[in-house]
């Protein structure tokens, strides 16, 4: 009984691994745009938000520039 509900736990940690795994892989393909302040806060806009079409072009040209 006890070596069952180990390989149950161990099924269930593996499967909430991959998941979360899986969850970060799909969040990284999405352009966002992370700001930092002074202050120590941090602000996130994902791609449809109105400041992130300001901000992502920009945000493209700067990288663009690094990589060459």
């Amino acid at each position: 009984m006890r070596r069952k509900a180990l390989g149950v736990f161990g099924f269930a940690t593996g499967v909430l691994a991959g998941s979360v795994l899986y969850r970060r892989t799909v969040a990284r393909r999405r352009p966002r745009v992370d700001v930092y302040y002074d202050d120590g806060s941090m602000i996130t806009y994902d791609e449809g938000a109105s400041e992130a079409q300001t901000l992502l072009p920009i945000a493209r040209d700067a990288l663009a520039a690094v990589h060459r």
